[in-house]
C-alpha cells in the first residue's frame, strides 16, 4: 500500500488509528513521520514508541533501532497511498466537494440528508488537503456506505492530487470565487484549478454543479459521466423558485427536483447557503433520499462552528459569528444577509482583513468597504493591516460618518471598543480571515452579553 518495506516488527500486528501527531497518539496507534516545511516528525518517532505506538512509517535509513518500522521513500506519499488503498478496499461511495465557498456547509448538509438511509462519514474539521484528506479517508476502514469529503486547495494541481487519492463516484462543484486569488492570475485561473474535480471520471460517475455560475458551466462539458445541476436557473436539475430571505431566520424557497417539489426552509443564512442546500438536495435525490426526509433535515441544519452561526444574546443582541474565514465574495454574501434583516435597531460590522488576495488586495478591500456602507451598517470596525484600513476608508467615502468607522491593527486591540459600542437590539456581524483572529472579538461579544 505504501511502497515501502518492513525493516523490523511483527507483520501481523493489528494497528489502531493512523496518526501524524504524537500529542493525539494512543497506545496501539500507528505513527507516520511526515517531513514538513517547518517540522520534521522523525524527531518524534522515539516519543511515539514511548507512548505505545505499535509501529511507524519513516523515510529510508531513518528507522534504525526502532521496534516496528516500515521504511519508504516519501512518508507523505506513503500516507496518501495507504488512504487510497483503504478507499479502494472499502466499497464505500465517495462524494467529493470543491468550490471557492460553501464546501463545509455543503458537506455537512449532504451528510445530514443521507444519514437517514446510509452510514455516513465525513472530513473531521478542516482535514481537506493533501494530508488531511488521507487521514479522513482512513475512516473507511469501518466500511461506511458513504463518505462525504471536501477537497481544499490554494494552488493549481492540488485538486488533481486529491481526486487521485479519493477516486470519488460523485463530484460536487459549488462555485468559483475570489478566495486565494493572490496565488492565481485571475478568477478564470481559479476556475481551471477547480475544474480538476472533473478528472479521472468514468461514465458511471456523477457531477453535481452550479448552474448559476458561468465559470463552472463553461468547464463542465468535458465531464464524461452524468451531470446534474442546481441553482435558480430554469435549466437546473434541482432549482429554487419563490426564494425568500428571512434575515437571521434563514431562507425559504420552493425547490423543484426530478422526484417532485417541496417548500424547503433552512435556518442557514443567505442565498449562498441556499445554493449549498440545493447542491446537497441534488446529491440526496440522486441517491434515493425521499423529498420529505430532505425537507425535515434541511430545517434542522445548523451552521458549522464560526461559519455564520447565529447567537441570540442578552438585550436582544444578535451575533453572527462568521469568523472562521473570509473572502470578498463570502463577505458580500454575509453583508447581503445583514442588509435584508429589518428587525435590528442598529447593524454593526466587525470586518477583518482578508488574506491571500495578492495584488488584488487593496482594490477588493475597497470594494468590500463600499459594500459595508451599502448594507446599512451604523458602526464599522475594520481590523488588520493596510487592506483593512483601505476598507474603512472606502466605507467613509461611500457615506459612513467618520465617527462611525473605527480601525485597529489587531483583533485583541478591538475587543474593548466593540463591546463598549454595542447596544441592546444590535445585530453584530463578525467576519474575517483566520489569520486576523476576529474570533477573539466574537468570543468577547458573546461573553460580555451572555
Amino acid at each position: 500500500m505504501v511502497g515501502g518495506h518492513i525493516r523490523s516488527g511483527d507483520r501481523a500486528g493489528e494497528i489502531g488509528n493512523v496518526v501524524i501527531d504524537t500529542r493525539t497518539l494512543q497506545p496501539g496507534d500507528f505513527f507516520v513521520a511526515l517531513r514538513g516545511a517547518r517540522l520534521d516528525a522523525h524527531a518524534f518517532v522515539a516519543e511515539a514508541f514511548q507512548k505505545g505506538a505499535i509501529g511507524a512509517i519513516v523515510e529510508r535509513g531513518r528507522g534504525a533501532g526502532r521496534a516496528a518500522i516500515i521504511e519508504v521513500d516519501d512518508t507523505t506519499r506513503a500516507l496518501q497511498g495507504l488512504a487510497r488503498a483503504v478507499r479502494k478496499a472499502s466499497g464505500t461511495r465517495v462524494i467529493a466537494i470543491t468550490g471557492s465557498a460553501g464546501k463545509t456547509t455543503t458537506k455537512e448538509a449532504i451528510a445530514e440528508f443521507l444519514s437517514g438511509r446510509f452510514r455516513v462519514v465525513r472530513n473531521k474539521g478542516n482535514l481537506n488537503n493533501h494530508i488531511g484528506l488521507p487521514l479522513s479517508l482512513l475512516q473507511l476502514r469501518e466500511r461506511p456506505d458513504v463518505a462525504v469529503m471536501e477537497l481544499g486547495m490554494s494552488h493549481a494541481g492540488e485538486i488533481s492530487t486529491l481526486v487521485a487519492i479519493a477516486e470519488p463516484e460523485t463530484r460536487v462543484w459549488t462555485n468559483v470565487g475570489d478566495a486565494h486569488i493572490g496565488f492565481f492570475a485571475s478568477p478564470d485561473a481559479i476556475a481551471d484549478a477547480k475544474a480538476e474535480i472533473l478528472e479521472r471520471a468514468d461514465r458511471q460517475h456523477v457531477l453535481v454543479c452550479n448552474a448559476d455560475d458561468p465559470r463552472v458551466t463553461a468547464r463542465v462539458g468535458t465531464f464524461v459521466g452524468r451531470t446534474l445541476t442546481f441553482g435558480t436557473s430554469d435549466r437546473a436539475t434541482v432549482r429554487a423558485r419563490d426564494v425568500e430571505s428571512l434575515g437571521i431566520d434563514g431562507m425559504r424557497a420552493r425547490v423543484v427536483t426530478p422526484a417532485g417539489e417541496r417548500q424547503i426552509h433552512t435556518p442557514l443564512l443567505g442565498r449562498g447557503n441556499l445554493s449549498n442546500v440545493l447542491a446537497a438536495t441534488a446529491v440526496a435525490v440522486d441517491l434515493g433520499t425521499p423529498l420529505d426526509d430532505i425537507v425535515g433535515a434541511a430545517a434542522r441544519l445548523k451552521a458549522a462552528h464560526r461559519r455564520g452561526a447565529v447567537r441570540r444574546l442578552r438585550g436582544g443582541i444578535v451575533l453572527i459569528d462568521d469568523s472562521y474565514n473570509s473572502s470578498p465574495a463570502a463577505l458580500a454574501a454575509a453583508l447581503d444577509v445583514v442588509a435584508r434583516e429589518t428587525r435590528a435597531s442598529r447593524k454593526v460590522g466587525v470586518l477583518g482583513e482578508m488574506i491571500e488576495l495578492g495584488d488584488h488586495s487593496l482594490a477588493l478591500h475597497r470594494e468590500s468597504g463600499r459594500a459595508a456602507a451599502a448594507a446599512g451598517l451604523r458602526l464599522l470596525f475594520a481590523i488588520g493591516g493596510e487592506p483593512a484600513r483601505a476598507l474603512a476608508d472606502a466605507a467613509i467615502e461611500a457615506g459612513m460618518p467618520v465617527s462611525a468607522v473605527w480601525y485597529a491593527e489587531k483583533s485583541e486591540l478591538a475587543t474593548r471598543e466593540v463591546t463598549a459600542a454595542i447596544h441592546a437590539g444590535d445585530l453584530v456581524l463578525v467576519k474575517g480571515s483566520r489569520g486576523t483572529r476576529t474570533d477573539v472579538v466574537a468570543d468577547a461579544v458573546a461573553a460580555e452579553f451572555a
